[in-house]
Parts: C-alpha cells; structure tokens; sequence
C-alpha cells in the first residue's frame, strides 16, 4: 500500500524503510528509461518542427532520433547526466514517499479523512512532489544540461558542471525553471497517487480475485496507466522547464539547430506560442508518454514490492 492505510493495524514499514524503498525503487527505474528520457529531452528543446518535412530539424521521430544519436554520440549517450540523474531519483524518490506517508498519516490522525480517497492522495501527492523537487532542484538543472549537450561537450563531468554553472553564472543557475517545476509537479504528482490509488480499485472491482494474487501485475499496470493520464495533463508545462533550464547554456545546444533565450516563465510560454504555435507545447510528448508509462509503473512497482520485502523480512 502507497500512502498510509490504517486497516495494517500498526503492521507496516518504518519511515527509514519506506525512504530505502523510494530510493531503490529510483535508482533501478532511472537506470531502464535514461534512453527515452533523453530523447524527450533532446525533443522538448528542438525549436524546429518534430517533422520530416523541415529540413532544418535535427530530429523528426523517436527511431530516427535514436539512430541519430547512436551514429552521432555513441551508445553512452543515451545515458548522458545519468550520475546525476541517479542522485536524483534517490533522493527524490526517498524525500517523495516519505514525506507522503507523513502526509497521509497526519490527515488520517487529525482531520479524520480516510487517507486512502482520492483527493488526500491528489494534495498529499502533490506537496510530496513540492518538497522533493525543492530537495532536488540542483541536480535536475544538471541533469537536464548533461543530457542536453552535444560534442564536444561543455561539461566534462559532474563537478565540472557544478563549477562552471557556479563561476559562470551564479547560484541561482542552479533553480533555473523552478516556478514552472513546482507548478508541473504538484498536479502531475497528484494525479499519479490519486489515479494510482482509483486504477488499482477498479482493477479489483473488475478482477475480483485473491489481492495476493498477480499483486506485482497490477501495480506494475495501474502505475502505467496513472503515468500516463499524468503526463499528458500537465505535459506543457514540463516542456516550459525545460527549455528554461537550459538558459544561458545556449553554447551547448548550437549542434542541434536554433536556440532560444528566454525572460522568464511567461516570457517562455509566449515564444513558443508565436514561433511553433500550440503544438510547440507538446513536442516529444510519444516519448515523454512512454517515459512516463514505463517509469511510473515501474516505481510503484519496485517500490510496493520493496516494502514488502522490507517487511517479510522483519517479520
């Protein structure tokens, strides 16, 4: 169970089980999706049309995309900034579960709401997320660089990265794209706890049977399909922090075609509108959607199957 449920009758993980099990369940989702998660980048920055009628676009579809890069950058590059998308995962995936089941079991002790419906699991999911992104805000701007950049590479390395940001641009560089993270994630976030936790009831009402019974199947589907319903409501304002993320980083992104500098958040938001229209605000979002079906399905995955181990073996 995601969140805190009260029928355990006290049988349930301890918080410091629950952050190992958010963490694991990070670090192996990471490692299976660094690829698509890559090319939705390399997607979400492209100015051009995703079309193969531009002739100025460096990518046009998710295979010809993935040839190019092969051919371009090698194998490796499908896993650009994962060392910093690693710490990333681990310690969101550990602040998010966490502070979660804080959040539920607070609701449940204090305002006497069932911790398991669905608008505590869309608010509780939601300031989880928040106070994740807030943790781990650094290492995302990162991460997003490595994976953005080309040959030769501007960033040789993490602490590289870490110093030139720093010495070049400020402390600040590092929260490129906040306001939009924190906006993005808070529905986003909601909405997979709550469909996570509403698609799992209707699994069992529609298969009415042993809930021992193909458990690790339906949370491995359940978690897809909240993913994905997630992912395609609130997708344009992950594309708006992305491309903010990558401000003044401009250097890196010239092999790839057009770049763009932005003021702000609007500023951003208004651009995009003017020069690629309404469908700018949705590029890369096939991978982005089969990112998100294979990595949410995977976390909750990894991570009911973790606490559930972790607590066979306390038993």
């Amino acid at each position: 169970m995601v969140g805190y449920d009260p029928s355990t009758n006290g049988k349930k993980n301890s918080k410091a089980e629950v952050a190992v099990a958010g963490s694991a369940s990070g670090l192996v989702t990471r490692a299976l999706i660094s690829p698509l998660d890559v090319i939705k980048i390399r997607f979400q920055l492209q100015v051009e049309h995703l079309s193969p009628s531009d002739p100025h676009a460096k990518y046009n579809g998710i295979i010809q995309a993935a040839r190019q890069i092969l051919k371009e950058e090698g194998l490796t590059a499908f896993w650009k900034g994962h060392i910093p998308a690693q710490i990333l995962s681990i310690g969101y995936g550990a602040v998010q579960f966490v502070t979660f089941e804080l959040l539920t079991e607070f609701v449940h002790r204090t305002v006497w709401q069932d911790p398991r419906n669905f608008s505590v699991h869309f608010v509780c999911g939601g300031i989880s997320a928040c106070a994740a992104t807030l943790a781990v805000q650094p290492v995302d701007v990162l991460r997003t660089r490595f994976a953005a950049q080309g040959e030769p590479k501007i960033y040789r390395n993490l602490r590289h990265g870490v110093m030139m940001m720093y010495k070049t641009e400020g402390p600040l560089a590092f929260y490129r794209g906040l306001p939009p993270t924190l906006i993005a994630i808070f529905p986003y976030a909601g909405f997979q706890f709550s469909f996570y936790s509403a698609l799992k009831q209707v699994y069992e009402w529609a298969i009415p049977v042993d809930r021992k019974k193909n458990a690790n199947l339906k949370n491995l589907l359940c978690g897809s399909g909240a993913g994905v319903i997630s992912k395609t409501i609130t997708y344009p304002l992950d594309l708006f922090k992305k491309r903010l993320q990558v401000g003044g980083f401009e250097k890196a992104r010239e092999p790839f075609g057009q770049v763009r500098k932005y003021e702000g958040f609007l500023d951003c938001v208004w651009k995009i509108f003017q020069e690629e229209g309404t469908q700018g605000f949705f590029k890369g979002l096939t991978p982005s959607l089969l990112k998100s079906a294979v990595s949410t399905g995977l976390v909750f995955f990894w991570y009911e199957l973790f606490c559930h181990l972790l607590s066979c073996r306390n038993a």
